[in-house]
């Protein structure tokens, strides 16, 4: 799994930190999400693709590496 985000349509509501915290982080000025592990280890999959889902603003991309 490889995970993009785009900053400028995220919105800070902190879903994904709430959901993946290992992969996601927020700025502290602006509550915008930071992409801490592009490609997280399988255990964390589940909890990413829910984080996308969930994200308001849809800034979350998910693709296969394989």
């Amino acid at each position: 799994m490889k995970i993009t985000v785009d900053d400028v349509k995220c919105c800070g509501a902190g879903q994904c930190v709430l959901l993946a915290p290992e992969v996601f982080d927020q700025r502290d000025e602006d509550g915008i999400v930071v992409l801490l592990d592009a490609e997280p280890p399988a255990e964390l999959h589940t909890a990413v693709k829910e984080a996308a889902s969930v994200c308001p603003a849809a800034a979350i991309s998910l693709s296969d590496t394989e």
